[in-house]
């Protein structure tokens, strides 16, 4: 019995070979449920307060389409280099696996450096978190999202050092799959925010 366990558990990715392993794993899924329903809120609350700006500068006048394209591709992107990075982690191949979470982080420090510039833009223009209602709930929804990019992006590093200390193992191994889920994670979320907050306002704005 102890031997065809030992069998199976060989058959499987080797980030759910270890006990410990799949049970971070099921935790992280039921984690990323409390993550959804506190972006659903912030979605929500934007939903209600949109269009409430006070008089103050309106979306339509400060986003621009280019730059928060580039954020996007940005972010697409680096959610393809971490699948590859997944990929090579069950390939056995540490280097590679290096080398896309690198590029991985390195795409989301691009990101994060847009959305800082636009955010100076945006105060610059006159729109901050106490501009108006509208503002608060941008600031606060792009603002979570951005921070949850910048833990992960720390998160991934720390994984990056731990690797190089221990290699791959089923438990680092498990590590890089879950930061892999966080990250995907963000990357739909940011889809959302792109298509309900930029796109939305922009067409608005053209129609």
């Amino acid at each position: 019995m102890g031997n065809a366990h030992q069998q199976l558990d060989e058959r499987l990715p080797l980030e759910y070979r270890s006990e410990t392993g799949r049970l971070n794993i099921l935790g992280f899924w039921i984690f990323l449920g409390a993550e959804i329903a506190l972006f659903a809120t912030l979605f929500a609350t934007y939903a209600v307060l949109t269009g409430r700006t006070a008089g103050g500068p309106t979306p339509q006048e400060l986003f621009e389409l280019k730059g928060v394209v580039i954020q996007t591709l940005l972010l697409l992107t680096s959610s393809f280099t971490c699948g590859l990075a997944i990929h090579q982690m069950r390939r056995g191949q540490l280097r590679k696996l290096y080398f896309w979470l690198g590029v991985t982080v390195l795409l989301g420090v691009g990101f994060l450096g847009l959305e800082i510039y636009e955010f100076v833009q945006y105060i610059h223009e006159g729109a901050n978190i106490g501009t108006s209602a509208f503002w608060s709930a941008f600031f606060v929804l792009a603002g979570t999202h951005g921070a949850h990019v910048t833990f992960g992006i720390g998160w991934i590093l720390l994984i990056l050092f731990q690797l190089a200390k221990w290699g791959l193992t089923p438990e680092t191994s498990a590590k890089v799959f879950i930061a892999s889920l966080y990250w995907h994670f963000l990357d739909v979320v940011w889809i959302f925010i792109f298509t309900s907050v930029y796109l939305s306002r922009m067409v608005m704005n053209h129609g």
